[in-house]
């Protein structure tokens, strides 16, 4: 059951993931949380490094979809300036949701990746589906009180999964 919960790839930021790398693996589409993953939960649109980053994904030839379980309000808002997919109410981690992002991205299971904050959610919802999954550390600690019951879970599960050598720590660039 723990490989389910494994992610392929455990960095610290978006900003460490080497894109690079997701090419030569055939990734070309990119399905994102929002919330601590981009952004706190709290912080309704991307900052300027954020606008960069998608930029830099749309020259690398990447395509993205914003996948969260947060509201329509709250998705459609902070997708207004980044003018990609988003898929809200996603109730990840159901596979329907990850699958309407892949056809909105025109993508298939071998060229899509999740990226996220929560084992439970993002990287177990993309397993499911057999995706690339990178689990992100949260960029905030202010959470809601269910996500930080699953946080106690999901650390004890990751220090479990690097002690069996299933998991690096977090890397950076």
């Amino acid at each position: 059951m723990l490989e389910r919960l494994a992610p392929d790839e455990y960095v610290k930021s978006i900003f460490d993931i080497d894109l690079d790398v997701l090419k030569e693996k055939g990734i070309r589409g990119l399905i994102i949380d929002v919330d601590n993953t981009l952004v706190s939960w709290e912080t309704k649109t991307a900052d300027r490094r954020i606008l960069d980053w998608f930029f830099v994904l749309e020259t690398k030839g990447f395509r993205a979809c914003i996948l969260s379980n947060n509201t329509k309000d709250r998705v459609v808002k902070f997708t207004e300036q980044i003018r990609i997919p988003a898929v809200y109410r996603a109730a990840k981690p159901r596979k329907k949701a990850f699958l309407k992002a892949m056809r909105a991205m025109g993508t298939g299971d071998k060229e899509t990746a999740v990226i996220g904050d929560q084992i439970f959610t993002d990287v177990y919802g993309g397993k499911r589906l057999k995706l690339y999954t990178i689990l992100v550390m949260p960029v905030a600690e202010r959470e809601f009180f269910t996500t930080r019951f699953a946080r106690k879970v999901e650390r004890k599960i990751i220090k479990n999964l690097v002690k069996r050598g299933d998991l690096q720590e977090p890397r950076t660039r």
